[in-house]
């Protein structure tokens, strides 16, 4: 019998949780960071800003840098560090000319409405001004996505990880036919392998922080089974013999220009 799920699941942000489980994500942003080069007095908007470590780093370049997220707790943690945070869609954004250069990282691939999303980049660009963003890229987690849909399939719940809930992790071709047809101009854009070591709390840190709106939609009872038997699942293939997780994470990573 096919089990009762929420049909309308959404991902939501605790930034304790966050920091605890899934802290590698802004510590790996330094590589984007560098592409972006922020420079004393530039206007930047970083989009998908969370708790604003990122945010915080390129404000410390000199850089007037707003930060902007879709989860009000994530701007309150931001806020916290003393940052210019605001709750705002990414795939409504209100901005026009307002910034030399939009920031992203590890965001993008949380966006539906990709196209919305462009345009309010491109919108929201001086002109000359620069995109750099990093995201999901194609075959990123696809271990872990292989693993849950098996799991939630075996209890006849696959219903309850609908389009949705899947990330966008888009080829460099493809996400360069997006930029340009958007009227962006891209100068550089790479696919990287990155196998990632998750914290202490391992693949069920992970699987309760990162598919957090799939596992809400779904019998209470059933999550802590549902997220057992998907780490058990990955264990042979992502798992050292010491215990210790990697991630099978892909990075898409970009810089494209208004000209």
């Amino acid at each position: 019998m096919t089990q009762t799920v929420n049909q309308t699941p959404r991902q939501t942000w605790n930034p304790a949780a966050y920091a605890e489980n899934a802290s590698f994500v802004p510590a790996l942003g330094a590589g984007v960071l560098e592409w972006l080069a922020p420079q004393p007095g530039e206007q930047i908007l970083d989009l998908g800003c969370g708790d604003g470590q990122l945010t915080a780093r390129i404000a410390a370049s000199g850089a007037q840098v707003l930060g902007i997220d879709a989860s009000p707790q994530m701007v309150e943690a931001a806020r916290a560090r003393g940052l210019d945070a605001r709750v705002c869609n990414a795939e409504s954004l209100p901005f026009d000319r307002d910034f030399d250069a939009v920031f992203s990282n590890a965001a993008l691939h949380w966006v539906r409405n990709q196209d919305a999303m462009l345009a309010g980049v491109h919108r929201a660009l001086r002109p000359g001004g620069r995109f750099i963003a990093e995201m999901g890229g194609h075959g990123n987690i696809a271990a872990i996505e292989v693993a849950l849909t098996a799991v939630l399939s075996r209890h006849d719940l696959a219903p309850a990880l609908p389009d949705s809930q899947r990330n966008y992790f888009p080829t460099p071709a493809a996400y360069r036919t997006r930029l340009e047809s958007h009227g962006f101009q891209v100068h550089a854009i790479q696919l990287i392998p990155r196998p990632t070591p998750l914290p202490p709390t391992g693949m069920t840190g992970w699987l309760t922080t990162f598919r957090h709106g799939v596992l809400e939609a779904i019998p209470a009872a059933l999550r802590p089974q549902i997220v057992e038997e998907t780490a058990a699942l990955l264990a042979p293939v992502l798992q050292d013999e010491q215990g210790n997780w990697t991630a099978d994470y892909v990075r898409l990573r970009f810089l494209a220009r208004v000209e």
